[in-house]
């Protein structure tokens, strides 16, 4: 329209500005503000958003059993995604280049075509002898699965219409584009505009799609903050750069839980499930080595026994360092300093390192004493008992406090053959199935009121 001034969008979270800015006072990008015809990002949908004749229901009227869930053959990939695929849901999956997105797609979209149903995959990025040479590396034959080498959404969409498929894959959201909508591929105007799209075509022929999305090199999905608003669950592909093994992580998801996590582990032949990740995560643990601790967090419903290892060192020139590789560094500082004021133990001119193995971060309070205690075992030099596993959340005073679900993480200690468990004291309103578990169940319980207290229950005496 003449007359109209441009104005500037950032590109990572959608704030717009009259005039050009360096870095975004929302989200604090750097250079992220692109100039933007304020008539680009109309949304131009057809009228009848989700169906034709859309008209309101009564809530009692409508079956809970109306559909069912789509298995993508993944018990790790279902149980992140609550039990399966909702029909018509979008699910955005972000991962770094080369983590394995593409890789989980394609076997996914093979499991599906096994079970006699007809996926689409659209790559903006590759080609079909591509996918071919990835297909036959993963032994899929590709029978079922309808491959498409397009960017331009509006062909895929037509192509869409002529087909009945039941699961499409999009790989990438950044590589689509819209001829009407201004902006290179993969700018705000462009994402958002192209996710509308295919969440209206989604609800409204009841198709579930699987979307890839790039990520920065913060971790955070690229493109607008709005993107993950729009779909009905966010997923996170993650994993360490020289490791086999990869973790699924839900960030928001309309159709379950997003605590759960799904494991895997990439092989020759492709991505593999893993069925019981607390082996893969003391698969090098050995007993009675000076601040490696083992403890049981929970993951969803999942509870995963895990190794935590610390190290301090005198550091008598510089100001000490903190360094936490998998749990949070203010709770690091926190625990540090109940084990100065309530434990008598003398860090401050202590270099402290803790890391999580197996390159699982941690961030529930339950693992706060074992990480004292990893701590205290490196700084006096004393080993834990041997066959220990130990729970508790460390307060302010130094005081222990329960954890919860506490059956479920001793009863995986136990599988795992651990003799002994250092934990809080149990309240006396224990009762019922709880405390008949607690008492009848093959594990020692060591219970403690406080850190101190744990201290000298969980570590041997010196060498």
């Amino acid at each position: 329209m003449p007359g109209t001034k441009p104005i500037f969008v950032c590109q990572q979270c959608g704030k717009e500005s009259p005039k050009w800015l360096g870095r975004c006072p929302e989200c604090q990008a750097w250079n992220s503000f692109v100039e933007t015809s304020p008539l680009s990002g109309a949304l131009k949908l057809p009228k009848g958003h989700y169906f034709i004749g859309n008209k309101p229901r009564e809530l009692s009227e409508v079956a809970a059993d109306s559909f069912f869930r789509l298995n993508l053959g993944f018990a790790e990939f279902d149980r992140v995604l609550g039990g399966g695929l909702v029909p018509g849901s979008l699910v955005l999956i972000g991962g770094e280049p080369g983590i394995g997105k593409s890789t989980l797609l394609l076997q996914a979209s093979a499991k599906v075509a096994e079970e006699s149903k007809v996926v689409t995959y659209i790559s903006g990025e590759e080609s079909i002898n591509q996918i071919k040479l990835r297909a036959e590396r993963l032994n899929i034959t590709g029978k079922g699965i309808y491959f498409l080498s397009e960017s331009d959404l509006e062909a895929i969409l037509q192509f869409l219409a002529s087909l009945r498929q039941n699961m499409v894959v999009i790989d990438s959201i950044q590589a689509m584009y819209l001829e009407d909508v201004a902006g290179a591929p993969g700018s705000i105007a462009q994402v958002r505009e192209c996710t509308l799209r295919l969440e209206h075509w989604a609800k409204q022929s009841d198709v579930p799609i699987l979307i890839t999305g790039h990520v920065t090199k913060e971790g955070a999905i690229a493109g607008p903050g709005t993107l993950e608003h729009i779909v009905d669950v966010v997923i996170y592909f993650e994993g360490e750069p020289f490791s086999n093994y990869r973790i699924l992580r839900s960030a928001k998801n309309r159709f379950g839980s997003t605590n759960e996590i799904g494991m895997f582990e990439m092989r020759d032949n492709g991505l593999v499930g893993v069925d019981n990740p607390s082996e893969i995560f003391l698969s090098a643990y050995r007993e009675g080595i000076i601040g490696s601790v083992v403890t049981s967090t929970l993951e969803g419903s999942r509870p995963l026994l895990v190794e935590i290892q610390a190290l301090t060192n005198p550091n008598n020139f510089s100001p000490p360092r903190r360094i936490a590789n998998g749990i949070d560094f203010n709770r690091l500082l926190m625990v540090i300093a109940v084990l100065n004021k309530r434990a008598s133990l003398k860090l401050f001119d202590q270099d402290i390192i803790v890391n999580v193995t197996g390159g699982l971060r941690l961030n529930e309070p339950a693992i706060d004493l074992a990480v004292a205690l990893a701590i205290a075992s490196s700084f006096s030099d004393r080993k834990p008992i041997p066959g220990l596993v130990v729970l508790g959340e460390i307060g302010l005073n130094g005081e222990l406090r329960g954890v919860p679900q506490i059956e479920r993480r001793i009863a995986e200690a136990v599988r795992l053959g651990f003799k002994y468990c250092l934990m809080p004291k149990l309240p006396p309103a224990v009762a019922g199935s709880s405390k008949q578990f607690l008492d009848s169940v093959d594990i020692e319980l060591i219970q403690a009121g406080s850190v101190a207290q744990a201290l000298r229950a969980g570590l041997t005496t010196r060498n």
